[in-house]
């Protein structure tokens, strides 16, 4: 049995403050997808749900579980509130490829079912989150790094 279930608001009590993540989306063979919403807080806001009114701080792929254990935070769910029919489609994450030089040469581009690729790199691709599984360490300086404090 899991913890967190899409569309559950996770409040994670961190030493810079009470920061939230929402859990997105599950892959069958990638870790869940959450986003972490903006602001790090002394007390839990009146409304939580609210914190989803903004773009989040970023998208990334984490097995929060595990994270969450491995830094021993202490984890609630403060809400469920289902996803928008707009986002409701995985997510599309992008890949950097580079030459020789680390020069990016095109991107690879992830639904969560197939890979494509994209040589134009005109715009677009910046609003994409990067396809990378976030370790523990990485995801909480992420975490108190990109949401300030409210």
């Amino acid at each position: 049995m899991t913890r967190f279930a899409p569309g559950d608001i996770v409040e994670l009590q961190t030493d810079a403050g009470l920061a939230y993540v929402q859990l997105t989306h599950q892959h069958p063979s990638y870790p869940p997808v959450i986003k972490a919403l903006r602001g790090l807080f002394k007390t839990r806001p009146a409304d939580v749900s609210a914190l989803l009114d903004v773009p989040p701080a970023f998208v990334a792929m984490i097995p929060l579980e595990s994270v969450v254990d491995r830094l021993g935070l202490k984890t609630q769910v403060v809400a469920q509130v289902a996803l928008p029919a707009s986002a409701r489609a995985f997510p599309t994450f992008r890949m950097p490829i580079r030459d020789k030089q680390g020069a990016i040469v095109y991107w690879w581009y992830w639904d969560g079912e197939g890979l494509h690729y994209d040589v134009n790199l005109e715009g677009g691709h910046e609003e994409m989150p990067q396809r990378e599984v976030l370790g523990a360490q990485q995801f909480l300086l992420k975490l108190t790094q990109t949401t300030a404090p409210c």
